[in-house]
């Protein structure tokens, strides 16, 4: 199945705290020096920092980190840990007297979950995260299931969420990887025992009792895309936004009022795309954009199935499926 740092140059760091009120993390994305980003929001209850930045319109087009993180929108304070880390290894936009980090983030609702309120992400937290994704070999293995920002993840409000990860080798060389954190209100299309590429079973879903279903704006599905095409902060605005359709496709509901669902992209530019003409430019482009759908719905069944069931003051909390 793969992982997001199957895209060369991409490492990932993830911290979190389980135990004594705590459960909850943060997951960094370190990318490379020059990296270009966007991101797309589709979900009705968004909690993020730093997005407007990524607007093909803005100033800046490259990403020094990116941050998801528990704690709503308390938890985004983490990203100041990442920017002071970013600070002082030299990463970010140049201005007169030093560097300002391009350091967006987007936070999962988990607050109390551990049984402590109060027990949230910290700037501390976010920048132990960037000193281990900094730390990790190029490929590393990236931790699924109840860890960084997954870790006091759900799905449905019953069941335990967490962070999957996927890629894909297109022709050509490019590769196209996505990470998720998995905290949606609704739940997967598939069977959880066959959550394998290219075996999945659908299952019945219609009929499914909506109204019984906790909408209290406490959702979210998190997701970096990464690839290391040559693509433009427009391209990847693009591609964010249709990497959203992995997320319709693993989840029922998606999208919704009660959801922040956030996909980030990031290219590293290693490899061109065939843009010889523009037929040529628009097939590259759909081929990478429907790759990334697929690696984002394969990333959430993969955060789904690797969760595992937690126990806290606050609730007793199962592995989907099992």
């Amino acid at each position: 199945m793969g992982s997001l740092t199957d895209v060369p140059g991409v490492r990932v760091g993830q911290v979190h705290k389980i135990g004594a009120g705590w459960l909850t993390g943060v997951t960094v994305v370190l990318p490379p020096p020059g990296t270009v980003g966007s991101v797309d929001v589709q979900g009705g209850g968004p909690a993020t920092h730093e997005t407007d930045a990524l607007d093909p319109t803005s100033l800046v087009s490259q990403v020094d980190a990116v941050v998801l993180t528990g704690g709503s929108a308390y938890g985004l304070a983490s990203a100041a840990g990442v920017q002071r880390w970013c600070e002082e290894n030299g990463r970010g936009f140049a201005v007169p007297g030093g560097v300002v980090p391009i350091v967006p983030a987007a936070a999962i609702f988990d607050l109390g979950r551990g049984g402590d309120f109060s027990a949230r992400p910290t700037p501390e937290m976010g920048y132990a995260a960037a000193v281990a994704a900094a730390a990790e070999m190029e490929g590393h293995d990236v931790e699924r299931g109840n860890v960084g920002a997954g870790t006091g993840a759900l799905i449905g409000r019953t069941f335990k969420g967490g962070v999957g990860t996927a890629s894909a080798t297109l022709e050509g060389g490019v590769v196209v990887g996505a990470l998720a954190v998995v905290n949606a209100l609704g739940l997967p299309l598939v069977e959880h025992s066959v959550v394998e590429e290219a075996v999945v079973e659908p299952v019945e879903t219609r009929g499914r009792d909506f109204g019984k279903l906790n909408l209290q704006g406490l959702n979210t599905t998190l997701v970096v895309v990464a690839t290391n095409a040559v693509l433009d902060v427009a391209e990847c605005k693009r591609t964010a936004a249709a990497s959203h359709a992995g997320i319709a496709r693993a989840l029922n509901p998606s999208h919704t009022l009660a959801d922040g669902d956030t996909v980030f992209c990031l290219a590293t530019g290693g490899v061109a795309l065939d843009r010889s003409d523009e037929t040529a430019r628009q097939i590259s482009l759909v081929t990478l954009q429907s790759a990334a759908a697929d690696v984002v719905r394969l990333a959430i069944l993969d955060g789904v199935a690797s969760a595992e069931p937690v126990s806290t003051p606050a609730g007793d909390y199962g592995a989907y499926g099992g």
